[in-house]
């Protein structure tokens, strides 16, 4: 599965997919998407609204049965419960029907199937979704690896898109949960390579102070 380096945007009109100011931005309201998802075995209608009052990890992968995507669908059904601990919903798209959906679910992983999977799977059969947040390879109808962080209030606090070979980190997304709901509840900035316990930054010109001085001696 090759990329064009050159992608010339097609004429979508007929998928009535938003435009580009529509899509998804860093610090904008999160758009919005209802789709037919996988839910504990059985079809149901979902809406990113529905999940307003909880953090939201959304991210995408390009097709069902492959190859790096079920080891990632995977990772994050095993990291539901450390989400759940921090207010925080995840939900998987793909451009893939809710019918392939259930039958990989149904499909045992040792031949290549994900098994029951505990939070929702969008199906985005029309690629709005996938346009909306600027994943979508045009000329193969599938999305790219992207992960966005929504906050409580629906707002996008953070995103990431992989190349299609490249799996993502669930310890990250966590991880960048964690830094958002720190710096909402002290109101102070996390530093690189930030771990929950580690020392954090008043967002100040003189009490920024105090955590330079420290980080300036590590570092010699």
């Amino acid at each position: 599965m090759s990329v064009n380096e050159h992608q010339v945007e097609p004429d979508l009109d007929f998928l009535d997919i938003p435009t580009g100011d529509e899509q998804a931005r860093v610090t904008q309201p999160a758009p919005d998407f209802t789709g037919t998802a996988v839910v504990n075995g059985d079809f149901k209608q979902i809406s990113l609204s529905d999940y307003q009052g909880k953090n939201v990890i959304l991210f995408f992968w390009p097709l069902d049965f492959t190859f790096v995507c079920p080891t990632e669908i995977v990772a994050f059904d095993t990291a539901v419960p450390e989400f759940e601990k921090r207010n925080t919903v995840v939900i998987g798209v793909s451009t893939d029907s809710h019918f392939t959906h259930l039958a990989w679910q149904n499909t045992t992983r040792d031949a290549g199937g994900i098994g029951k999977i505990r939070y929702p799977m969008v199906a985005d059969l029309t690629h709005e979704i996938s346009w909306k947040y600027g994943v979508l390879l045009e000329e193969q109808g599938i999305a790219l690896r992207g992960l966005f962080l929504i906050d409580a209030n629906g707002v996008l606090r953070h995103m990431v898109i992989n190349d299609l070979p490249l799996g993502r980190s669930v310890d990250e997304a966590i991880r960048m949960v964690d830094a958002l709901q720190h710096f909402e509840e002290h109101g102070e900035v996390c530093p690189a390579n930030w771990k929950p316990g580690s020392d954090t930054i008043k967002p100040g010109v003189s009490e920024s102070k105090e955590y330079f001085e420290k980080w300036g001696s590590e570092k010699g």
